[in-house]
C-alpha cells in the first residue's frame, strides 16, 4: 500500500471524529424553522385583497361643489362687497357693476314709457276697428254697405292687431333690459365662502358671462372621487366597502387587514363611471358610510383635499395575495360579480 492510499484511508476514518459547531447547527435550525413558519403564515394568513386608487374630496351634487360668481351684465366693477375667505349669507351682496354709460337706466326708462304709449294707441286704435266691423257688418245687414267694406274693416282689425303685438313686444324687450341693467349687484345664492376674486379692482370693465371669483356652499354633501386601474376597476361594484385616509390625518393601515387599521375612515362605494379616461383609468364615488367613523369635519377635510382610499374586495390567502402581486394578476372576482356572470351566461 502506497503511502496516497494510506493518506486517503486516515481521512476517511477521521470523518467521524467531526463535529458540526453548535453555531451551526442552531442558524440551520433557526433558517429551517423560519422558512416552515413563513410557509405556514402564507397558507394560513387570510387577507382582504384591495383596489388602491387617490382622489380628492368632492361632491356628487353640482349644487354643493365650487361655483362660479359670473357677471350679470357688461360694465365696469363698482363696488366688492367681499373679500377671499369670507363668510356669506344667502343674498348677501357679492359685487355691484355699472354700465359704462351712466344714463343708460334713464334712457331705457324713456323707451319704455315711448312704447307703452304706442302700446296704449294701438289698443285704442283696436277697439275702435272692432266698433266699426261691428257697425259695418249691421249695415251689410240693412242692405246699406257692401261686402267689399266688410271685408276691408276686418283687414284694417287685422292689421292693427299685429301693431299692438309689435308694440308689446318692443315693452317686453325693453323690459328686459331695464331688468338687467336694474339688478347689477350680484348676490350669495347661499350661504357659504368666497374662495378666490379674479377681477382687478374699481372701474375694471368685465363683459357679461365673465367669472369674477369661486364660491364654496357651506355644509355640503361631500363625497369622495378617486381614481383606480382599469385591472380593477370591473371587480368594483356599488355597495363595496372602502376604507379612506385623508391627507393630513395620521393613519396606521394595512389594506389588508381593514380591522386593524387606525385613524381610517369608512366609506361606500356609488358609483363607478363606465367609461375610461384617456390614461385608461376609471373614476369611483365613494360616499360616507353611515354605520362606521364619522369623516373628519368640513374643517379638516375640505373639497379638494387629496385622499387616499382602498376598496375592499375579496378574502384570499396572503401567499396568493403576494403570488398574485408579482405577476401583475388581477383581483379575485366576488361572490356578488361572479354570480352576476351566472345569470348573464344562463
Amino acid at each position: 500500500m502506497n503511502s496516497a492510499e494510506k493518506r486517503f484511508l486516515y481521512n476517511v476514518t477521521s470523518l467521524s471524529t467531526l463535529v458540526i459547531p453548535k453555531l451551526h447547527r442552531v442558524v440551520c435550525g433557526l433558517i429551517v424553522f423560519m422558512v416552515l413558519a413563513a410557509g405556514l403564515i402564507l397558507y394560513f394568513t387570510p387577507w382582504i385583497q384591495t383596489a388602491y386608487g387617490t382622489g380628492a374630496v368632492d361632491s356628487l351634487d353640482p349644487k354643493d361643489r365650487i361655483q362660479a360668481i359670473s357677471a350679470l351684465v357688461g360694465g365696469q366693477i363698482k363696488t366688492w362687497h367681499v373679500r377671499e375667505g369670507m363668510q356669506v349669507k344667502a343674498g348677501d351682496p357679492i359685487v355691484t357693476l355699472i354700465d359704462v354709460d351712466a344714463e343708460r337706466l334713464d334712457k331705457l326708462q324713456s323707451q319704455l314709457n315711448a312704447a307703452n304709449q304706442r302700446h296704449q294707441a294701438n289698443e285704442i286704435a283696436v277697439a275702435n276697428a272692432q266698433n266699426n266691423l261691428a257697425r259695418q257688418i249691421s249695415l251689410q245687414a240693412q242692405g246699406l254697405v257692401s261686402r267689399k267694406d266688410v271685408e276691408q274693416a276686418q283687414i284694417k282689425l287685422q292689421e292693427l292687431k299685429a301693431k299692438a303685438a309689435s308694440s308689446l313686444s318692443d315693452i317686453n324687450e325693453v323690459s328686459m333690459s331695464l331688468s338687467r341693467q336694474a339688478t347689477q349687484t350680484k348676490v350669495a345664492p347661499v350661504d357659504g365662502t368666497i374662495v378666490r376674486l379674479f377681477s382687478g379692482g374699481v372701474s375694471t370693465y368685465v363683459s357679461a358671462g365673465q367669472v369674477l371669483g369661486q364660491f364654496i356652499p357651506s355644509n355640503a354633501q361631500r363625497s369622495v372621487r378617486i381614481t383606480i386601474s382599469g385591472l380593477d376597476a370591473p371587480l368594483v361594484k356599488p355597495g363595496a366597502k372602502a376604507r379612506l385616509q385623508f391627507e393630513g390625518w395620521p393613519v396606521f393601515q394595512f389594506s389588508g387587514w381593514p380591522g386593524s387599521a387606525i385613524g381610517t375612515f369608512g366609506g361606500e362605494v356609488v358609483y363607478v363611471e363606465p367609461m375610461a379616461n384617456a390614461s385608461g383609468t376609471f373614476q369611483v364615488w365613494i360616499k360616507e358610510d353611515e354605520n362606521d367613523v364619522p369623516w373628519p369635519q368640513e374643517s379638516s377635510a375640505r373639497l379638494g383635499s387629496r385622499v387616499k382610499a382602498w376598496i375592499l374586495l375579496e378574502e384570499v390567502k396572503l401567499g396568493y395575495e403576494l403570488w398574485r402581486q408579482l405577476n401583475n394578476f388581477p383581483p379575485q372576482q366576488t361572490s356578488e360579480t361572479s354570480s352576476d356572470k351566472a345569470s348573464t351566461t344562463w
